[in-house]
This record gives structure tokens, C-alpha cells and sequence, in this order.
């Protein structure tokens, strides 16, 4: 990983438990400045921040719900009034509420598109507009700005019983393309990370049993569960210059599960 990922500006969202605090947690080693946001939970808002610091970063907790556009608003004016420039949006937070279709409430429905697809457009937005204003301070940068979406495998896999999950994923996908296409002459590049299943706390009934870890490994063709710095080791190429020609991409980090496992041994 190239130097130059050092004293960048990220802001990660749900940053304070996996995926999320994976990747706030390697920029910070990297000696970034990241803005920690969180919903709910100050105290692992406060453990990734520890980490940060003594990985030899800097940063802060923020605490937003990314459905808000106030409290984003906010988020972003703090990040700016606290390190002047954002290099880079990490837009990660993301719910699930589950249910078998014909039971699923309008509330859960709702609260998931709000959180997993509004809250990616509010910050991403945001974002845009940070950079549209940098673009014209720092001309000689290469990239004026850089927006990774965090989504899922299912954004391509459909996912019975969980269709207000699958459907924000779908969503962020075209969201991701249609954002990168459009602001790409502006020289600011936005791309997409789609994790498989990584071992956090929104899924620890499952890695945690082993039959049920079991179920899972046979539709994981490398035949092992990833970890959050799988995805942050993406998270930071992406975010560095060392990808700067690359845009309107969605890189799969998911051991192979998008590549229809029941046909490993010829179906």
C-alpha cells in the first residue's frame, strides 16, 4: 500500500463494530484522520477510535443516524471544520430487520431502505458536494474525492426472507454506477465493496454454531468465513491512489459465493 494513504480525511459510517470498524481501524493504521460514526453504540464507537490512535491515526466519534439529513449534515460540517478536507467517504452502515414476506410490516420495510439506501444517498451527497468545492482548491490532486459504498452479495443474490435487505443492496448497486458515471469528469471516482459472509456481530448465531457454520461453508467455494480486514484490505486500494484509474466498480470479497457453489463439482 502506497504512503500517500497517510493524513487522509475518511469518514466511516457504522463505524463501531465489523465491517465498519474493520476499515476505520486499517486507515487509521495507515495514520489517516477518521471520523468514527455511530448510531447506537458509543462504547465500540470509542473501542475503534482506541485502536485508531494507537495504530498511530487520529480522529473522532460522531454520533448520526445516516437517515437523517441533519444529523449528516452535521457529521460532515464537524469533519470539515475539524480537518479542513475529506479525502474519502467509506459508506457503510447498514440493518437488518428479517422477515418472511407476507409478514414483513411497513416499518421494517422502511426502516431498512431508510437506513441501508437513504443513508448511502444522504452521505454520498454530502460527500459530492465536499469535493465539488475541493476540486477547485486542490486542482493537482488526482482523484478530487473518492465515495466506496459498502453493499452485499445480495446485490446480485437474491435472499428469501430477507427481502427488504436484498432489495437496499440491489438499490445501492445502480446507485453506486449511476453516481460514478455522472461525477466521473469531475475526477472523482466512486466505487462499490460487496462482502460475502464476514464473521461480525449481525451474524454471530451463524459462525458461532458449528452446524450451522458448516451450512454456510458449503456455499463458500474457499471454504472459509471472511474476516472484517478482508474487506478493509480492499477498503484501503480502493482509497488509495494506487486505484486511481478505477471507477464504477463493485469488487466481490466473498470467497468465491457468487460463483453459483452448487456447480463446484460440475452441479
Amino acid at each position: 500500500m502506497s504512503a500517500e494513504v497517510n493524513k487522509k480525511t475518511v469518514i466511516v459510517t457504522g463505524a463501531s463494530s465489523g465491517i465498519g470498524q474493520g476499515v476505520a481501524i486499517a486507515f487509521g493504521q495507515q495514520g489517516a484522520n477518521v471520523v468514527v460514526n455511530y448510531h447506537s453504540d458509543e462504547d465500540g464507537a470509542n473501542q475503534t477510535l482506541d485502536r485508531i490512535k494507537q495504530g498511530g491515526g487520529s480522529g473522532f466519534i460522531h454520533k448520526a443516524d445516516v437517515s437523517d439529513e441533519a444529523g449528516v449534515t452535521e457529521m460532515f460540517r464537524k469533519a470539515e471544520e475539524s480537518y479542513g478536507r475529506i479525502h474519502v467517504l467509506i459508506n457503510n452502515a447498514g440493518i437488518q430487520q428479517d422477515n418472511a414476506f407476507a409478514d414483513m410490516t411497513l416499518e421494517q420495510w422502511d426502516k431498512v431502505i431508510h437506513t441501508n439506501l437513504t443513508g448511502q444517498f444522504l452521505c454520498a451527497r454530502a460527500a459530492i458536494r465536499h469535493f465539488e468545492q475541493q476540486a477547485e482548491v486542490e486542482p493537482e490532486d488526482l482523484a478530487k474525492g473518492n465515495i466506496i459504498f459498502m453493499s452485499s452479495v445480495h446485490d446480485t443474490i437474491p435472499w428469501a426472507g430477507h427481502v427488504n435487505y436484498a432489495s437496499s443492496k440491489g438499490g445501492i448497486l445502480m446507485l453506486m454506477k449511476s453516481l460514478a458515471l455522472e461525477v466521473a469528469p469531475k475526477k472523482i471516482r466512486v466505487n462499490g465493496i460487496s462482502p460475502g459472509a464476514i464473521a461480525t456481530d449481525i451474524n454471530e448465531d451463524v459462525w458461532n454454531d458449528e452446524e450451522k457454520r458448516k451450512e454456510l461453508i458449503k456455499l463458500i467455494p474457499y471454504q472459509r468465513i471472511g474476516e472484517p480486514e478482508d474487506i478493509a484490505k480492499v477498503a484501503l486500494w480502493l482509497g488509495s491512489d494506487d486505484s486511481d484509474y478505477v471507477t464504477g466498480t463493485t469488487i466481490y470479497v466473498d470467497g468465491g459465493m457468487t460463483l453459483y457453489p452448487g456447480f463446484v463439482n460440475n452441479g
